[in-house]
């Protein structure tokens, strides 16, 4: 059933997300990457020769420098994929491993490949302080050291939350708008955990860490959410970064963790018996003005519905990376046109399992983990289309329209 051409996703998984200096901080990215891409082989199961080419997303490349870079080389190599298997590794801010799928996606579609994998991993807790300039050395000038997390923000621009928030604003979207979308987004996480969403098995597989003296111990559950969160404390909290409205309560942390996800054809996958998890109908990427990145996944998300024929009414669910509070807050209304109704329609549906406030935020992982989260929701759900959106740095945005139908159960 279907098109044999259509691109479908037949395996996907994350690894629990650790928070700042938490049970992750002393795991490379890297290896956290092994550890994902073993697993989506795994339930595939494919060989380690079937995958024809490996994207690799991850934004903090001087994390990367520590194993000398081609970090997705390296840990195809160290999960046991074919050295004839080409790769990639990809710095599109946080929308890395979302453009990884979209660059896979795009080699199925010229048949340059039979099966490909997207995958996303990134340790904030790792990121190091660099020295520049010190083999030269300074002469009677101190050393300078740079902190890559301290601020968060790019070379001769605002801070990101400096941004979000002056942008928010704008859009009528206050901080205490911000603080109930972020507490919201707490109780959400909570209730889906208890549900039974985020277990292992399905969109979680378990981390083993290393320990100096007897057997690793399992990392399985997200480490960042915070069940005490309360309006009253995250109002108490002050703004970040020169930002109007955003503070650490209403932002998600400096997370690590890793996704990936498989994608072939439908041809494909039928021929080698795997059921696909769900069709990616289309794909989209956008840049705006530097400033604008609260409002990048809503015109994201409209560029995806146009290049799949779709009304914004056939969507099921919506999943758009809360960088902030204030990006899914901006990128629904600017999905809902003003429509006050339509408005509180579409936030009821987005993130309805918490978001990156609660989750967390490994910045190279979170485009695949938002598509996968979707998708699992559908599955959950019956089916159906879902709309998957992230910004990235200075104003990039990319999107996915994904179904779940019939032929995926």
């Amino acid at each position: 059933m279907g098109n044999q051409n259509d691109i479908v996703v037949v395996s996907a998984a994350r690894t629990p997300f650790s928070r700042f200096g938490g049970a992750l901080r002393l795991m490379h990215s890297m290896n956290l990457g092994v550890v994902i891409i073993k697993e989506v082989m795994r339930r595939a199961g494919l060989a380690g020769g079937d995958i024809d080419e490996l994207y690799y997303g991850m934004c903090i490349q001087s994390e990367a420098a520590l194993k000398y870079n081609v970090i997705a080389r390296q840990a195809l190599l160290h999960a046991g994929l074919s050295a004839d298997t080409v790769s990639l590794t990809i710095d599109r801010a946080c929308c890395s491993s979302m453009t990884s799928m979209q660059l896979a996606r795009k080699s199925l579609l010229l048949g340059e490949a039979e099966i490909c994998m997207a995958v996303g991993g990134e340790n904030m807790s790792n990121t190091p302080v660099v020295m520049n300039g010190h083999r030269w050395g300074t002469g009677l000038g101190k050393p300078v050291m740079v902190d890559h997390l301290n601020p968060v923000m790019y070379q001769d621009f605002n801070s990101l939350a400096l941004d979000a928030g002056e942008v928010a604003l704008q859009y009528g979207v206050s901080r205490e708008m911000q603080d109930e979308w972020a507490y919201g987004s707490q109780m959400k996480y909570q209730e889906a955990k208890k549900a039974g969403k985020f277990k292992i098995g399905e969109e979680l597989t378990a981390v083993e860490i290393p320990q100096r003296k007897g057997d690793p111990i399992a990392f399985t559950e997200d480490e960042f959410p915070k069940p005490g969160t309360t309006m009253e404390g995250l109002a108490k909290l002050k703004t970040v970064y020169e930002s109007p409205t955003v503070t650490a309560g209403n932002a998600p942390g400096l997370d690590a963790g890793a996704a990936a996800m498989i994608i072939t054809t439908r041809g494909v996958a039928e021929k080698l018996g795997i059921k696909p998890l769900a069709v990616i109908l289309s794909t989209a990427s956008i840049a705006r003005e530097p400033n604008r990145i609260a409002e990048v996944p809503g015109f994201a998300i409209q560029l995806a519905l146009q290049k799949a024929s779709l009304e914004l009414d056939a969507l099921k669910v919506i999943e758009i990376n809360e960088a902030f509070a204030a990006v899914p807050l901006v990128s629904t209304r600017i999905l809902s046109q003003n429509d006050d109704d339509l408005w509180a329609k579409l936030k009821a549906m987005t993130n309805v399992n918490g978001g990156a406030v609660a989750i967390g935020h490994p910045v190279g992982a979170s485009g695949a983990r938002i598509l996968m989260t979707a998708i699992y929701e559908l599955r959950r759900q019956g089916g159906g289309t879902a709309a998957c959106a992230i910004c990235g740095g200075l104003a990039q945005g990319d999107a996915a329209i994904v179904r779940v139908d019939e032929s995926c159960f």
